[in-house]
């Protein structure tokens, strides 16, 4: 097992890693859209936020030698299921014709009252 780490990406703001490597699968922690370099929130709007989160995600897996293609699942936390559309404009144009599995749920809050949280699984 490896913890990832990296300073592109948002530092983990509680008792968990960025991501974690296990027998060629790698674990990303739920992501959310905070600026890495200022560690604060990248904008109110859902379509910025949902683009800051998936970068993070990018970084992460790219630091641990992964590729956006190597992305099997996600898991996106929305706090109002009213800005779906706008999260999932965002979510397509990042992932293009690679399609990994994928649930969205609205949720009650989220850590820092941001308006989405995205995680990721990917296989070499």
């Amino acid at each position: 097992m490896k913890f990832i780490a990296t300073k592109n990406a948002p530092a983990a703001i509680g008792p968990y890693s960025q991501a974690v490597e296990a027998n060629n699968t790698l674990y990303v922690s739920g992501q959310i859209p905070f600026v890495p370099e200022t560690m604060t929130l990248v904008s109110e709007d859902i379509a910025e936020q949902t683009k800051q989160s998936l970068a993070n995600i990018k970084a992460i897996i790219t630091e641990a030698g992964y590729k956006v293609e190597d992305i099997v699942k996600c898991q996106c936390f929305i706090k109002d299921m009213n800005d779906f559309a706008a999260m999932n404009e965002v979510y397509a144009e990042f992932f293009g014709d690679h399609k990994p599995a994928r649930a969205a749920v609205e949720v009650a809050r989220l850590p820092k009252d941001v308006k989405i949280e995205i995680d990721a699984i990917a296989v070499k």
